[in-house]
Order: C-alpha cells, then structure tokens, then sequence
C-alpha cells in the first residue's frame, strides 16, 4: 500500500530524514516510535502528502506521488489518507456530526449520503447520542472519537495518527488503543501510528523505531 525508497529530507540545512526504506502493507497497524526530532512526523508529513517530497520516492497504492500536480494530491489527501492529530483539529462552531462531514462534503458527497455514513461510524464508536453536541461540549475521548471518525468517512486507504493519545489520560488512551484494535480486525483498517508510548505501540503489528532520521 505504501512504498517509501531512500527518503531524505532536510529543514534549514539540518538533515531530518536519512535514507528512509519502509513497506506498508493492507491492513496492517504500523507503530512508528521514537525520541523528539527523530524525524516521526516529518516522515508521516510526507506520507500525507502535507510537506514536499525533496530526495526519495513515496508510492501509495502503486502511484509514484513526487510529481502529481497540486490538484492531483488534494484529491489523493482527500480520498486515500485519513488524519488523526494529537489535537483533535475539531471546528469549535460546527456539530460533531458536521465535523465528520466536511471531508464528504470536499470530496463531492451529497449531504444526505455523508450523514448517513457519518451515524453508521458514530455508531460503531457508541457516540451516536453526541451527534449534535459542539466540540466544547464532548470529552476529551469524545473528541479524539469524532477526529477518528472524520478520518474514516471517506474510506481512505490508510490512517495516518500522529500521537493520537497524547494529550489524553490513561483511560481515554486505553480506549482508542481497542478501538484502533477493532477498527483493524474487524473492517481492515491499516494505521501508521506516530507515538511515544511503548504501550500504544504494542498494537502493532510492525514496530518501526527511528533515530537521527533513520530506520534502526
């Protein structure tokens, strides 16, 4: 699914990515770990398409990604790659339900048929009766939840979580640790998951531990 061939990446001269080989396959939970400025995020950054490739090649679905035009990579970002961010990213003046929404509706999806995908996820996550409630009035887990489901609504190909739990409690970790889990094992969901936590990480099925911009 996802083909990454001697990535290299660079800010201001400091090298962040050195060489970077990895192969991610369907349905797999790949937990990607390592101290700050390993280079985790810049390496899932690029993946998401959300930062320029400089040196390296990234195939997604078989699909060399360097050189697609601007167009071509909204449209892959949009259909093929679901995010979750530490930060929920939640609209504060929108209903959970509409937040779930919004990449449906970029991607061209009639309301009604976006609303209805949007209550099968929120009921697979037990959230259904939070449908109309704004981000302020959800709970941390609740909020991570709906994130999770915005990023499922297209039916991506992959999800892309950059720690995912790192700004909630032990329970609420706890619990998008089995839900990632289901997701997986029950609809073949593949995750790249950035974390800290060696706990998290035990959800893998591959564990990739970076160091100075390198796979060790």
């Amino acid at each position: 699914m996802i083909k990454i061939n001697n990535l290299h990446h660079s800010y201001d001269n400091i090298k962040v990515l050195d060489g970077i080989n990895l192969e991610i396959n369907k349905s797999e939970i790949i937990s990607v770990l390592g101290k700050s400025g390993a280079g985790k995020t810049t390496l899932l950054n690029l993946i998401g398409t959300l930062d320029t490739i400089q040196d390296g090649e990234i195939f997604i679905n078989g699909k060399l990604i360097n050189n697609l035009s601007l167009k071509e990579l909204y449209k892959l970002r949009n259909e093929e790659i679901g995010f979750v961010f530490q930060f929920h990213n939640l609209l504060p003046e929108f209903t959970a339900l509409e937040n779930i929404c919004l990449p449906a509706f970029i991607k061209g999806i009639t309301k009604k048929e976006a609303e209805k995908k949007a209550y099968e996820l929120l009921k697979k996550l037990d959230l259904t009766n939070r449908a109309q409630h704004k981000p302020n009035q959800l709970s941390g887990g609740e909020k991570q939840k709906i994130s999770i489901c915005r990023a499922l609504i297209n039916s991506p190909s992959f999800v892309l979580a950059d720690e995912p739990t790192g700004n909630l409690d032990s329970h609420n970790t706890e619990i998008i640790y089995k839900l990632f889990q289901k997701l997986n094992n029950e609809f073949g969901h593949t995750f790249v998951i950035i974390t800290h936590n060696n706990n998290f990480a035990r959800i893998g099925n591959k564990k990739v531990l970076m160091q100075d911009g390198k796979i060790i």
